[in-house]
């Protein structure tokens, strides 16, 4: 889940915008003061799960990615970086700077207090939003960029138009959910092939068109073995993540639940027993 950039318009088909921007995105300090710290950030496209990349690209992974090296961003094969970190005050002051550098190397620059691009258009940008439940950060991440010079307007429109303009890829930017489980496979086509791009109504929302990453969803649905299965996972959550389609949001790391003390569990539970992860379907009375 996270606030999601539409490739196929400018400027966000400058990676270097899209990293810019990632920068900016101070998440500590919207967990701090709209989540009140209940969350914690996504790190991964498969992230908790032994599907994550970690550490630099190797074996199966590294063997899948190497030849088509050229076709995906610098550092998907190197040790993924962490998400920029702040303090949490909400100054954020050393991110914004190396945002600014990365806007610079794009070529846009500051003219009377607005970013501009070379051919003197203001950056701006639409964050589309299909109701009122994002609308928080979205308001929030629009006030980060202002010392950027970046103007954000935020449209909430309601479901059937929301859903007909998603559709159609008729956005700058909106913030979607992906369902991921510990079996992707055909599904991950369809968030993310290049065939995606142009066809209306694929949920490759980012406008994804990465042959690395095309490489690595054939590779997932063609895997015969575990192994080979999970390199081919971690090589797409590489390549997506080097690519920064997406900034990510956050997730609970925990269910609460209420029950009584006479209801018992299992100690270790599936990682995904459902949505939720608590998997009520092994609990016991312990007094039976």
């Amino acid at each position: 889940m996270g606030l999601t950039f539409n490739t196929r318009r400018a400027p966000f088909d400058d990676l270097r915008v899209r990293r810019a921007l990632t920068l900016a995105f101070d998440f500590e300090w919207v967990n701090r003061t709209l989540n009140r710290g209940a969350y914690e950030r996504i790190e991964s496209f498969f992230g908790g799960s032994p599907l994550a990349r970690q550490g630099p690209a190797e074996g199966a992974a590294r063997a899948l990615l190497a030849p088509i090296e050229a076709t995906h961003p610098d550092g998907a094969l190197d040790v993924p970086g962490p998400l920029p970190v702040t303090d949490g005050s909400g100054r954020n002051r050393r991110n914004l700077r190396a945002a600014r550098r990365l806007l610079q190397e794009a070529g846009w620059t500051v003219v009377d207090g607005r970013l501009t691009g070379p051919d003197g258009a203001p950056f701006a940008f639409e964050i589309l939003l299909g109701g009122a439940a994002f609308q928080g950060v979205a308001s929030v991440f629009a006030k980060q960029l202002e010392p950027l010079g970046i103007a954000v307007e935020i449209r909430v429109v309601d479901a059937a138009q929301y859903q007909a303009r998603r559709a159609a890829y008729d956005f700058d930017m909106i913030v979607n959910r992906w369902a991921a489980s510990l079996s992707p496979g055909v599904e991950q086509r369809l968030y993310w092939h290049s065939d995606g791009v142009e066809t209306p109504g694929t949920r490759n929302y980012a406008g994804v068109a990465s042959p690395a990453a095309d490489a690595a969803m054939d590779a997932l649905v063609a895997a015969e073995g575990r192994e080979g299965f999970a390199a081919a996972a971690r090589a797409l959550d590489r390549v997506l993540s080097a690519g920064a389609y997406v900034i990510p949001l956050w997730h609970a790391a925990v269910s609460r639940l209420a029950y009584r003390s006479r209801f018992g569990h299992p100690e270790r539970l599936p990682l995904y027993g459902d949505w939720t992860g608590w998997l009520p379907d092994v609990w016991f009375d312990k007094e039976a």
